[in-house]
C-alpha cells in the first residue's frame, strides 16, 4: 500500500514561473581555464528561460543553455552560439534547476563561472539571497510521456526517464575503486536538492590529475574546490610534485585515500556530485522535466547525449504554442481577480481564469456549461455557442493582457475598436473548456493594441481573429 501511495503522491513542485528578484553577482576563478571571472545573476521575464552572456566580448553575444548548443564535454559541460564559449556551466545550471528559479540572465565578463568550492551550494545561497519572484506565467513542464532510454555499451553507461508526476533522480557509480566502490545517490523530489546534494563537490583519480594537467584544464584547480581521490600507493616525489602542482607547500595522503586529508561531506560524496551534475546537464534540455531519472555510471558525455534524446522527444509531442490548460493548477489570476480588472459582470463576463500572463501573451480559459443563458435561444434543442460571444471572450482575454500595462486597470475602461481576418472552425458545445490566447502583434501605443486572438477546444483550432483595442480612463 505504501508503494502505491508514493507512486500517485501529489507534485509538490511550483507551478509558476520563477526569477530572482534582485540582481546579485559572484566572483573567482574558473576550474578548467583558471581565469577569474564575476558571474552576475539578472531577473529576466517569463519564457526567457537561462541563457548565459559574455559581456567581456565584443556585442555581449548571448549563449542559450541549450543542449544542441553543447561543443564539449571533456570534463565539464561547454557550451557555444555566435562564437562565444562559455565552460564547466553544469554547477551553476544545477543551482537555478534546485531552486526552480525558470527564467535568468547569467552575465560573465569571462569564459568560465567561477568554480567555488567545486559544488552549487554557494550559487544556491547566493540566489536565496537575491529571493525568488513568482511571475504571472506557468512553468512548461516537459512531462515524459513514456519511457526513453539511453545506452552506451563500451563505457557500460545506462540512463533512462520514467514517467512521473514530479521529478526524482537516482544515480549509481562503480569506479573499480578500493576507496570509492559502488555508492548511488538518490533524491525523491528537486525540494531535497538544496539539503542533499549542492554541497557535493567535484572530484578527480590522482591518476587524472597529471592528464588533465597537461591538457590545459584543471588551471583554477585547487585541494579547496576539488576532491582527489588516491587509489594506489604515492611516492613522497610524487607528493612533492603535486604540492608544486597546487601551490601548496605539502600535501598528504590519509588513510581513506583523500589527498591533503580532506574531509568528505557525506560518506558518498562523488556519487551525490555525479547527480549534481545530471541535473545540471538535463538542464539544457531547456524546459523543466517532470520524470523519474536512473542513471548508472553517467558522465558528461551521456547526460548530454540522454538530454539531447530527451529535447528530441518532447520537440515530437509538438508545439508548445497552444496554451497547456490543467485544471489541477492554481489559476495566474481567478474569477474575483479578472472581476476587479474588467468592469464586465453576469452574464457578460465570459472568462473564468487567467492561465498565463507576460509582457504580449495572455492565455484564459472558459468552461462553457448548459447552463449558459444564450442556450435557451440559440438554439433550442441544438445549443451551439454565438460565434459573436467566443470573440467577446476571446476580446475580454486580450482586455486582461492590455489593462495590466497599467498600474490602476481599475481605473480603466476597455472598448473593442475593430476586428479582422476573423474564422469560426469548428462548432462550441456544452462541456467544451475553450482555451484563449492572445499575443499583441505591435507595443501598445496611445492605449492602442492590436492582437491576435486564437480559441481552442483541445488541440483543435475553433475560432481566431485580429483584434483592436482601447484603453481609457474613466476619469477622461
Amino acid at each position: 500500500m505504501a508503494k502505491i501511495k508514493d507512486a500517485h503522491k501529489t507534485s509538490l513542485m511550483k507551478v509558476k514561473q520563477h526569477t530572482i528578484g534582485k540582481q546579485v553577482t559572484v566572483s573567482g576563478v574558473g576550474l578548467h581555464t583558471g581565469v577569474e571571472a564575476n558571474m552576475t545573476f539578472v531577473p529576466a521575464p517569463p519564457n526567457h528561460g537561462y541563457k548565459f552572456q559574455r559581456i567581456d566580448l565584443e556585442g555581449a553575444p548571448i549563449v542559450d543553455a541549450d543542449v544542441d548548443n553543447v561543443v564539449d564535454v571533456s570534463r565539464g559541460t561547454t557550451i557555444e552560439q555566435s562564437g562565444a564559449r562559455v565552460n564547466t556551466v553544469e554547477h551553476v545550471l544545477a543551482a537555478l534547476v534546485g531552486l526552480e528559479i525558470d527564467n535568468v540572465l547569467i552575465q560573465l565578463d569571462g569564459p568560465e563561472p567561477p568554480i567555488m568550492d567545486g559544488s552549487s551550494i554557494q550559487f544556491i545561497n547566493i540566489l536565496e539571497d537575491a529571493g525568488l519572484q513568482e511571475q504571472n506565467a506557468l512553468r512548461r513542464f516537459f512531462e515524459v510521456p513514456e519511457s526513453i532510454h539511453y545506452r552506451d555499451s563500451a563505457r557500460e553507461v545506462e540512463m533512462a526517464a520514467l514517467p512521473l508526476d514530479d521529478y526524482r533522480v537516482t544515480v549509481m557509480v562503480d569506479y573499480n575503486s578500493p576507496v570509492l566502490g559502488s555508492q548511488h545517490a538518490s533524491i525523491m523530489d528537486i525540494s531535497q536538492f538544496k539539503s542533499e546534494i549542492a554541497s557535493c563537490r567535484t572530484f578527480c583519480f590522482l591518476h587524472e590529475l597529471e592528464m588533465l594537467y597537461k591538457q590545459n584544464l584543471i588551471q583554477g584547480g585547487d585541494l579547496n574546490n576539488a576532491i582527489v581521490v588516491v587509489d594506489r600507493i604515492v611516492t613522497d616525489e610524487e607528493l612533492d610534485g603535486l604540492a608544486k602542482m597546487f601551490n601548496k607547500p605539502k600535501v598528504e595522503v590519509r588513510k581513506e585515500g583523500i589527498l591533503n586529508n580532506v574531509e568528505l561531506r557525506y560518506k558518498n560524496e562523488p556519487a551525490r556530485h555525479k547527480l549534481l551534475d545530471v541535473v545540471g546537464d538535463l538542464a539544457l534540455v531547456g524546459r523543466p522535466l517532470k520524470a523519474q531519472i536512473l542513471a548508472a555510471r553517467p558522465g558528461h558525455a551521456a547526460n548530454v547525449a540522454f538530454g539531447k534524446k530527451l529535447k528530441r522527444a518532447m520537440e515530437k509531442v509538438g508545439p508548445s504554442h497552444i496554451p497547456h490548460y490543467d485544471p489541477k493548477l492554481p489559476p495566474v489570476m481567478d474569477i474575483n481577480q479578472i472581476g476587479n480588472i474588467l468592469p464586465h459582470r453576469y452574464p457578460f463576463q465570459l472568462l473564468d481564469k487567467i492561465i498565463y500572463l507576460d509582457e504580449t501573451v495572455v492565455a484564459g480559459v472558459k468552461n462553457v456549461t448548459i447552463n449558459e443563458p444564450f442556450f435557451m435561444g440559440h438554439f433550442p434543442n441544438n445549443p451551439v455557442m454565438p460565434g459573436v460571444l467566443q470573440v467577446e471572450a476571446m476580446a475580454q482575454t486580450g482586455g486582461i493582457l492590455v489593462l495590466s500595462t497599467v498600474e490602476d486597470p481599475e481605473n480603466y475602461w476597455t472598448y473593442f475598436l475593430g476586428i479582422e481576418s476573423c474564422k469560426f472552425r469548428k462548432m462550441v458545445l456544452p462541456g467544451d473548456t475553450l482555451v484563449f490566447k492572445c499575443e499583441l502583434l505591435s507595443p501598445i501605443r496611445r492605449g492602442i493594441a492590436k492582437m491576435k486572438g486564437e480559441a481552442y477546444v483541445g488541440n483543435t483550432l475553433v475560432c481566431e481573429a485580429v483584434m483592436t483595442a482601447s484603453i481609457v480612463r474613466k476619469d477622461a
